[in-house]
């Protein structure tokens, strides 16, 4: 008797019975999900672009649309621009180096060939010793600025 004196009590309280009172709130919910994806849907197709063969008008401020660069960028782009031009003459630099050290190591090696040459089979001088490691320290010198100019750095 008591659990039907609360199961009125719960009718009663708001008008309908619990059952339906369930009924109602599933379709609330039903609708408000339902409004929720017709809105986003709304909102997806205003996002969506143009297709490719449509013409896209920007819509920018007259300042924004005819704005040159500002300082910052003109400062950047130059000092950029700088650095290759540093970086292009010290490279032809090096090329003009290698091309002078590389034509002294040919004019050593020729007079070491010479000397060696008139030397007896057991006998070297001071001299050609000398001469041989002035070599081995230019080569080895044309070596390091050929490094530099292919690597780029």
């Amino acid at each position: 008797m008591q659990l039907a004196k609360n199961e009125l009590h719960a009718s009663t309280a708001s008008g309908a019975p619990a059952s339906k009172q369930r009924r109602l709130r599933h379709w609330g919910r039903n609708l408000v999900c339902f409004a929720a994806l017709a809105a986003l849907t709304c909102v997806a197709q205003q996002n969506q672009q143009k297709p490719p063969g449509m013409l896209v008008k920007q819509e920018l401020p007259e300042q924004q649309a005819n704005r040159l660069p500002d300082v910052n960028q003109q400062m950047k782009a130059q000092e950029q621009q700088t650095k290759q031009q540093n970086f292009a003459a010290a490279n032809a630099e090096r090329k003009k180096q290698i091309a002078d050290d590389s034509a002294k190591l040919l004019k050593l090696a020729t007079e070491l060939k010479t000397e060696v040459d008139k030397t007896t089979k057991d006998t070297l001088s001071l001299g050609v010793i000398r001469k041989a490691d002035e070599i081995e320290k230019l080569a080895h010198n044309v070596k390091e600025k050929m490094k530099l100019s292919v690597g780029g750095s």
